[in-house]
């Protein structure tokens, strides 16, 4: 399952966006380091299902009117500081949390109410451009940590007479979450020296940054941005290429108001519509809610999610089925199961996705859609519903 990370400092909201993604219960609280431990949890991206072009909806416990919810691992790290990688509030064992994370949310005060430290001041008076470029360098530096705390092993294994500069920088990686094709593609766009004793610190700083912003993409979330000053969403957006306004305790409520039938919404929705008896003053406060809904066409937690796995990881939702012409499995289940791959998988791909086993005995596939047989180099788009015909089923 993809692991999406909510990272920043202290109070910037990334608890109350965790509980409404999640509606795990947790602590929120208005005080630095509310999370201790990590806490991890299910929430969804959210995809058009294939059962819009079915005669009926498929009925899946994660599909809702057409509206397909695909489950990923959503990860709520406590709040860092400058100097996390230092240790400073316990900011090695927060970062540490991060290491198998695929994408992560920088979870922004767009309302500049908290100072560095996460600590309440006055709205506007600090700029959430800074927490921004902090939480960069902070997780830079935090690599470059572990490449300098290893770099005398490197140097030691580099007197052997097989050794090998990029296999040796490929173990080192791999611990942090680095794959082998990322640590080649790193090393492909900068010269290095290939004896290690002739690295200097900028050559493993720049390992570094490259190392962080392939295997830790990041997106901005303005969270606040009910309350923030029209002015700071805007500067967020010229510092960084990603950033999703955002309201979590707006989204906390609409999820609240539909569990209790007081609203019809759907996680993702622009907008939502009162069903049940509320007071004045719920009616006023679902109204605020609605106005920022309305203005930045949600409340931006589900966008954020979809945005890091659909946008940065660039990936896409298959469906395996077995009955090619119901879509369904044995049991007559209509599209059980989504996976999220990477653009490019194949049908191959898929197949090891499902199971081991059946990628072992592979045969061939078809496009349920087309009843056709494809290829396995054939490259699968959003939305296809693949059988697999495999000696393993």
């Amino acid at each position: 399952m993809l692991s999406v990370a909510l990272a920043g400092k202290p109070n910037a909201g990334k608890s109350t966006f965790y509980k409404a993604a999640t509606r795990a219960d947790v602590d929120i609280g208005n005080y630095p380091f509310t999370t201790i431990d990590a806490n991890r949890g299910v929430s969804h991206v959210r995809t058009r299902c294939p059962c819009l072009d079915l005669d009926a909806r498929c009925g899946n416990d994660n599909c809702r009117d057409g509206k397909r919810y695909v489950p990923i691992e959503l990860l709520d790290v406590a709040g860092l500081v400058p100097g996390a990688h230092e240790g400073k509030g316990l900011g090695n064992q927060f970062l540490d949390a991060l290491t198998n994370a695929d994408v992560i949310l920088n979870v922004v005060d767009a309302s500049g109410g908290t100072n560095e430290e996460g600590e309440p001041v006055e709205v506007g008076s600090y700029d959430p451009v800074e927490d921004v470029h902090f939480i960069e360098r902070e997780m830079n530096l935090w690599l470059a940590g572990i490449v300098d705390r290893n770099w005398e092993t490197i140097e030691r294994q580099s007197r052997s007479p097989e050794f090998d500069v990029e296999a040796a920088l490929t173990e080192m990686l791999t611990g942090v979450g680095a794959s082998e094709h990322d640590v080649a593609t790193i090393l492909r766009e900068f010269d290095y020296p290939e004896d290690p004793m002739a690295w200097d610190d900028e050559d493993r700083e720049r390992l570094a940054r490259l190392l962080r912003a392939r295997t830790k993409p990041i997106v901005v979330v303005a969270n606040k941005a009910d309350i923030a000053p029209e002015r700071n969403v805007e500067r967020l957006r010229e510092a960084a290429d990603r950033v999703i306004p955002c309201t979590a305790e707006g989204e906390l409520a609409l999820r609240g108001a539909a569990e209790a039938d007081v609203v019809e919404y759907h996680p993702g929705d622009g907008d939502f519509t009162i069903t049940g008896d509320v007071s004045d003053a719920q009616r006023d406060g679902l109204d605020r809610v609605r106005s920022v809904v309305e203005a930045w066409d949600g409340t931006g937690v589900q966008s954020a999610l979809d945005e890091a796995v659909y946008g940065v990881l660039d990936r896409i939702t298959v469906y395996p089925v077995q009955n090619e012409t119901r879509w369904s499995d044995g049991q007559g289940n209509v599209l059980p199961d989504a996976f999220l791959l990477p653009a490019g998988a194949t049908p191959t791909d898929l197949s090891f996705a499902v199971h081991s086993d059946i990628g072992e005995g592979y045969l061939h596939a078809v496009d349920a859609r087309r009843n056709r047989r494809i290829g396995e180099g054939h490259e699968l788009a959003e939305g296809d519903v693949v059988k697999i015909v495999s000696t393993a089923t």
